[in-house]
C-alpha cells in the first residue's frame, strides 16, 4: 500500500482537476492502472489506520475494495489519507477516484459531488463519561462540547441549539482522536458524533468501559462512497457492484464482520447490530439524501 499525503497547492489542483474533466474515471483507471481511494486515519470503524505500517481498513475501505475489484481488477489501488474537511475538493478535482470515508449524502454535497447508493445509516448521538449524569443534549446547557471540524454534527449541535434555546459551546478537534481527547481530559463534557464512530473510538481508546454513548439522536444520517459528480458512468459501475453484493448477502457479510465481531487493533466487538433501516436498504438500494430521512 502506498500513502499519500493530501497537501494539494492550488495551482496543482487546478491542474488535476482540468485533467479529471478531460474523460471518465473508468477510462482514467484503464489508462493510469491505478485507483485513488480517499481513506480516513481515526474513523473506525468505517475507514482507519492501523499498525507500524499505517494500514488502511474499515467497513467502507472493504467495500471499496470489493467493488473496485468487480469494476477495475487490473487496477492498483493507492490509499490517501484525507479528512472531512478535504473530502469534498478532492473527489470534485480528481484527485481521488472512490471516497471511502463515513461521508453524509446530504443536499449541499449532493451540488459538488455523486453518492453512491447507501451502505450505512447513522445516528448523531454523544458520548460522555460513564459516571457523567447527561441523558439529554438539554442537560448540556452551557456546557462545553466537542465536535470533529467538517461533520454534520457541528450542524446539528447548532440546528438544535437554535430550536431549543440551549447554549452548547463546542470545541472543534481536527479528527476524532483529538475530539474525544477533550472529552478523556475533561477539556468537555461529551462529544458529539455519529454513532456507529463513537463507538469505533471508544473501543479503541484507552479504557473503554470508561465512556458510554447517550441521549437522543439528532439526526439520521446516510453513509455512502463518493466520486465525481460528471461522471454517470462510474457511478452506474459503483452502484451495480454495490447492489450485487447486497443482493447476494455480502454487504451484510462485511457489516457483520466490522459492528459484530472484534475488530483490529484490540480487537474488542462494537455490538451495533443493522438497523431496520438499513436491513431495508440492502432490499431496496437508494441513494436519498439526509433530509429525506429528517423530514
Amino acid at each position: 500500500m502506498r500513502l499519500m499525503t493530501a497537501n494539494i497547492t492550488l495551482a496543482c489542483t487546478a491542474l488535476v482537476a482540468a485533467m479529471a474533466a478531460s474523460g471518465s474515471t473508468l477510462e482514467k483507471l484503464q489508462k493510469t492502472g491505478k485507483v485513488v481511494i480517499g481513506v480516513r486515519e481515526s474513523s473506525a470503524p468505517m475507514a482507519y489506520a492501523i499498525g507500524a505500517n499505517h494500514r488502511f481498513t474499515g467497513y467502507h475501505v472493504e467495500l471499496c475494495e470489493k467493488v473496485l475489484a468487480q469494476i477495475a481488477p487490473s487496477a492498483k489501488i493507492e490509499y490517501m489519507a484525507i479528512t472531512a474537511q478535504n473530502t469534498m475538493p478532492l473527489v470534485q478535482n480528481g484527485t481521488v477516484d472512490l471516497g471511502c470515508g463515513p461521508t453524509t449524502n446530504n443536499l449541499s454535497r449532493q451540488k459538488q459531488v455523486s453518492f453512491a447508493v447507501t451502505t450505512y445509516v447513522s445516528q448523531v448521538r454523544m458520548a460522555v463519561r460513564a459516571d457523567s449524569p447527561v441523558t439529554s443534549f438539554k442537560q448540556l446547557d452551557g456546557k462545553t462540547v466537542a465536535a470533529s471540524a467538517g461533520t454534520t454534527a457541528v450542524q446539528l449541535l447548532r440546528k438544535y441549539s437554535h430550536d431549543n434555546n440551549v447554549k452548547l459551546p463546542t470545541q472543534l478537534g481536527k479528527d476524532h482522536f483529538e475530539s474525544f481527547l477533550m472529552l478523556e481530559s475533561g477539556r468537555a463534557d461529551a462529544f458529539v458524533l455519529d454513532d456507529n464512530l463513537l463507538a469505533g473510538v471508544i473501543a479503541n481508546s484507552k479504557d473503554p468501559k470508561g465512556y458510554k454513548i447517550v441521549g437522543e439522536a439528532l439526526g439520521s444520517e446516510p453513509i455512502a462512497l463518493l466520486m465525481r459528480k460528471d461522471d454517470p458512468g462510474f457511478k452506474k459501475a459503483v452502484d451495480d457492484a454495490l447492489v450485487r453484493m447486497m443482493k447476494s448477502g455480502e454487504v451484510a457479510k462485511v457489516y457483520d464482520k466490522w459492528f459484530m465481531q472484534p475488530i483490529p487493533p484490540k480487537e474488542m466487538p462494537l455490538n451495533l447490530p443493522m438497523s431496520e433501516t438499513l436491513k431495508q436498504l440492502l432490499q431496496a438500494p437508494n441513494d436519498k439524501p439526509l433530509e429525506a430521512y429528517n423530514s
